[in-house]
């Protein structure tokens, strides 16, 4: 889900975005803790909580949600640098909101600032970076490496 108040036309060279998300444009992902979202240490003594693997792939997704909606068929995300501070544990069974705020668009690269909330505070604040990327064009280099490795089987 994305929340935004307008959109700027830009078009860089290597990407064609229909449009660049305007700062201030916001994605969102909302989740329930589940098993398979916890520390895999809890035992008795340790209660099972949201672990900051997680936390950060649905604090990415909401990034992507703000960009999805801006794509030309055949581009996508993909994250380049992430920042997160995880300062409060989250058990099973509770609701998390993941926000993340555009802060800055500069041609095919995008920066965000990333917060999250349980059902009774915030567990977790950082930024994120995701660069636009041409499909074809990654998918091409990914199988060129591939193929480099030894045995060159992909």
């Amino acid at each position: 889900m994305a929340r935004t108040t307008g959109a700027v036309k830009m078009r860089p060279a290597n990407i064609g975005m229909k449009s660049t998300p305007k700062v201030g444009t916001v994605g969102e992902q909302r989740f329930v803790v589940e098993a398979k979202h916890a520390i895999d240490f809890a035992n008795d003594q340790m209660p099972p909580v949201l672990c900051t693997p997680w936390l950060i792939w649905f604090l990415e997704h909401a990034a992507r949600a703000a960009v999805l909606p801006h794509l030309e068929p055949g581009e996508s995300t993909v994250g380049t640098e992430i920042e997160v501070q995880h300062f409060a544990a989250t058990p099973l069974g509770h609701t998390v909101v993941c926000d993340a705020r555009v802060v800055r668009a500069e041609g095919s690269e995008l920066w965000f600032q990333l917060e999250a909330h349980d059902e009774s505070e915030r567990i977790a604040k950082g930024f994120h970076k995701l660069r636009v990327i041409r499909v074809d064009r990654f998918a091409a280099r990914v199988h060129k490496k591939a193929l480099n490795r030894p045995g060159g089987r992909v």
